[in-house]
């Protein structure tokens, strides 16, 4: 019953978002997330210096996680975490510490996490834990 109702929602979702992918792929991702144990505690939180955005923030056991989604059509051009380049996480390094330092949670306990979402029909959807560190490049380790 609870997954036809999601359906009927998503179909909804769909038609009103039709021109905003982000914000349908970060509803997705959102959704993913929560059924794969993750707490969602922020979305699209800005710091006050204003670089960056961070699209959702999650508990994932005793990991705080900042999430990239990156959501395209189709994945005719590449996967749409590749978007990601160093620029982009430094402004999600940046946001994160300001998150992190104002929830008081120590850095070692964070992570950075990829959500990919592709809307062609099946939607498909990618988590990459673990996709780059404070300093270093991506390390792409996609899961099952």
């Amino acid at each position: 019953m609870i997954g036809l109702i999601y359906r009927a929602a998503d179909a909804l979702r769909r038609r009103s978002l039709a021109d905003d992918h982000g914000r349908l792929g970060e509803d997705l991702a959102h959704r993913y997330l929560r059924r794969r144990g993750c707490t969602i505690v922020a979305r699209n939180y800005r710091p006050r210096f204003g670089a960056g955005e961070l699209d959702l923030v999650a508990w994932h056991g005793p990991s705080l996680v900042f999430v990239e989604v990156k959501t395209r059509a189709t994945a005719e051009f590449g996967e749409p975490d590749r978007a990601v380049d160093a620029a982009k996480r430094r402004h999600l390094h940046d946001a994160a510490r300001d998150y992190a330092r104002r929830a008081g949670v120590d850095w070692e306990k964070v992570r950075f996490d990829i959500v990919s979402v592709v809307l062609a029909r099946p939607v498909r959807i990618a988590w990459l834990r673990d996709a780059f560190s404070s300093g270093d490049g991506p390390r792409r380790l996609p899961l099952p």
